[in-house]
């Protein structure tokens, strides 16, 4: 029922950009069929794993999708995704253009046998520039766009990553809306088209859309960044037996915050009374935020953030967060039954679309399940199946 329902989807990814964004498609309704080598996508080993090749990171980066194993090195596995594609909506894949071409599967050899193929790459560099070539993981994209180092600014004594693969995540679902956006143009033209999403502009772009700052400006009034984001005491508060996740904002909040605490004296100091004087003394008021809330109990600044309307919450560790009370409301995180795997906790879509609801039908597939369903519904006959198999250029696997 989902809105994507009858558009079918080629997923050449793996690890986890282009997965993340065939998952999406997926679970809005999309006939997402993942395509594997021999070798299998490296992700199904990540730690921890209940079955062999069915690791959670992977359960959780390829459910609503079919699995198929296709060995695109040999003539007849290559032939055979051709078929396959002259049947379908959007290909996507994340190898580096170069290796697409030297498969043979370049996006003039798609469009050939699909002209309406929308025909989505997500790799390392726009294929101008000079890293056009290289390979790019999530770490050295964080590190290029400028992420490890901004965390020196905000106080970390040396620069590292983000703990979480906010490049892949982030630019997998930004080519999800470029997707859709071709296949909305397509209902106009009845043409396909060549998309690329290059992680590195990307996260660039997302970067310095609140970093450039005033170098947005020629010449430039600043170095960039943004000192509320910068600032060290941007963090959770230490409270007299904990923390908590706070932000006193706009004007209002600010009112309300001094009032709630005694400290009415701060409206009356230009450097807290206003946004633009805040703004301007980010530094000094986030120190004094550490000093006033290092004076309560975590309890006692719920109840009072929560009765002045200051926005809070807690600070979570990742039992906390799955246990959370809204997630539960939610639904975000319901446990099933994996055919293989037995009870397992999967991540619903954290979107609503309340006439054409995104509910995931299957859970992530073994490697090679749906290979010989896939290629029956594609027109392959039970020879050329058998073909197929017998010659490894398809891998089928064996019962659950």
């Amino acid at each position: 029922m989902g809105p994507l329902q009858g558009c079918r989807v080629i997923d050449l990814t793996t690890v986890l950009m282009g997965p993340s964004a065939a998952q999406t498609l997926g679970d809005y309704g999309a006939d997402v069929i993942k395509v594997e080598s021999p070798d299998g996508d490296l992700v199904r080993d990540i730690l921890p794993t209940r079955g062999p090749r069915m690791g959670a990171m992977f359960m959780n980066t390829n459910r609503s999708k079919r699995g198929i194993v296709l060995d695109l090195k040999r003539p007849a596995g290559r032939d055979a995704l051709l078929r396959l594609a002259a049947g379908a909506d959007v290909l996507v894949y994340n190898v580096r253009p170069r290796a697409m071409a030297r498969l043979g599967l370049g996006y003039e050899a798609l469009r050939e046998v699909n002209p309406r193929l929308v025909y989505a790459g997500l790799f390392g560099f726009g294929q101008d520039g000079p890293y056009a070539a290289r390979p790019a993981y999530d770490d050295l994209i964080q590190g290029a766009t400028g992420i490890a180092w901004l965390m020196t600014r905000s106080g970390s004594p040396e620069p590292r990553y983000v703990p979480n693969a906010i490049a892949d995540r982030l630019v997998g679902q930004v080519a999800v809306g470029a997707i859709l956006a071709a296949l909305l143009e397509r209902t106009r033209s009845g043409l396909g088209q060549r998309v690329d999403v290059p992680m590195f502009e990307t996260m660039a772009a997302i970067v310095l859309g609140d970093h450039l700052g005033g170098m947005s400006y020629e010449p430039p009034l600043d170095a960039g960044g943004y000192p509320r984001q910068l600032s060290p005491d941007r963090k959770p508060y230490a409270t007299l037996d904990g923390h908590v996740c706070a932000i006193v904002y706009n004007d209002g909040q600010w009112q309300r915050f001094a009032r709630a605490i005694g400290r009415t004296e701060l409206l009356d100091d230009a450097r807290f009374a206003t946004y633009a004087g805040r703004s301007a003394n980010v530094a000094t008021v986030n120190a004094e935020l550490v000093r006033i809330f290092a004076t309560r109990t975590t309890a006692e600044w719920n109840a009072l953030l929560e009765a002045a309307d200051i926005p809070s919450l807690p600070m979570h560790d990742l039992q906390g967060l799955v246990a959370d009370p809204q997630l539960a409301a939610s639904g975000l995180l319901p446990l099933r039954e994996h055919p293989t795997e037995g009870r397992v906790r999967t991540i619903a879509p954290p979107v609503t679309l309340h006439r054409t609801p995104a509910e995931p039908e299957r859970l992530a597939p073994r490697q090679g399940e749906h290979t010989v369903e896939v290629l029956r519904e594609a027109g392959f006959g039970q020879a050329e199946i058998d073909a197929l198999l017998r010659d490894g250029a398809a891998v089928q696997a064996p019962p659950a």
